[in-house]
């Protein structure tokens, strides 16, 4: 069996300098782990996304592709790749067209986790700076990008606490990031990390992590923001299995998996929540989560089980396989 790992050109021209080179060293030293762990059971090539993708894929042929593309740029564009590969009758692992547009477009996926009956936080989408007029939400409010994962554009200057810092905030988020930005009233609460893998009803939760900012520096704010996520990992603890009560335990596990197959996910995912007065919060779903070793949440989640990354690893070929009765 002959397996391609996939992955996108730089994004370097369209967003921050920072977040981008970070990105790439990340999606870089991924792909090496993953390409020698999958060498050891199957033919393993990589390849970059690019126009002639679909005709190298089939000249290689190739039996199925890890999808580690975010897309470049577009509303969808981590839809983008799956579409072409749907289109060749091509197989991947991670989620649909449709999963991927859903999950990566946070005020679609809030309002889907709204009508579900999940518990997710208060959130307006915002296409210009005059929609701010009239607000009906509290501060303090988070300002992110509807279309990024891994807390790119969620920045400390992003959890604003007046008007004035909102105006500016949104200003800039609009000239960087693809419009709408979304509002969304910050919950103060324990943050946690689900991960999930496999379909339907065989479905694997890893243990649940909980990351503690209790040690960052004082003139730091208290949530997950990018600077705290690549440059203060050694001041963030991360508890796995998470301190939680059985009900909190259970609360959060379902929580999870519903938000997950409300999305129609598939293969694996990770489940952002914050926790408050023993409710669960659902932040996001990120369909196509950081797979990096050492660093990323589902490393250290499936390290804390007998799978272990490369178990982690092979697993997600193993479900994207049975998916397709391969």
């Amino acid at each position: 069996m002959k397996i391609a790992i996939v992955t996108d050109k730089s994004r370097e021209k369209y967003i921050p300098l920072e977040e981008a080179q970070l990105e790439d060293k990340q999606k870089n030293e991924t792909l090496a782990s993953i390409k020698k762990i999958l060498s050891k059971k199957y033919e393993c090539i990589d390849l970059v996304l690019d126009d002639d993708i679909i005709k190298t894929l089939k000249e290689e042929k190739v039996d199925l592709v890890f999808n580690l593309c975010n897309g470049i740029e577009g509303e969808s564009k981590l839809a983008q790749f799956p579409a072409m590969l749907e289109y060749a009758n091509i197989p991947y692992t991670s989620s649909s067209i449709l999963g991927h547009a859903l999950a990566i477009n946070k005020i679609y996926a809030s309002t889907i986790f709204q009508a579900n009956g999940i518990n997710t936080p208060k959130f307006i989408p915002i296409y210009s700076v005059d929609d701010l007029e009239g607000l009906d939400i509290k501060f303090p409010i988070l300002i992110k990008p509807s279309d990024e994962g891994s807390s790119r554009g969620i920045h400390q200057d992003s959890l604003v606490f007046n008007k004035e810092q909102l105006v500016e905030k949104v200003k800039d988020s609009l000239e960087t990031y693809t419009p709408p930005i979304m509002l969304n009233e910050f919950i103060e609460g324990r943050e946690f990390s689900i991960g999930i893998i496999g379909n339907g009803d065989d479905v694997t939760i890893l243990p649940i992590q909980e990351i503690d900012l209790s040690n960052l520096p004082d003139n730091l704010l208290k949530f997950y923001s990018f600077e705290i996520k690549s440059y203060y990992k050694s001041h963030t603890v991360y508890h796995i299995p998470a301190r939680l009560t059985d009900e909190e335990k259970k609360a959060m596990e379902e929580a999870a998996l519903k938000a997950y197959k409300a999305l129609g996910l598939r293969d694996y995912a990770r489940v952002d929540v914050i926790l408050k007065d023993g409710i669960p919060y659902v932040l996001e779903i990120n369909s196509l989560p950081g797979l990096m070793e050492n660093k990323s949440s589902l490393y250290r989640m499936s390290e804390a089980t007998e799978l272990g990354y490369e178990g982690l690893i092979f697993k997600i070929i193993d479900v994207a396989r049975k998916r397709y009765g391969i």
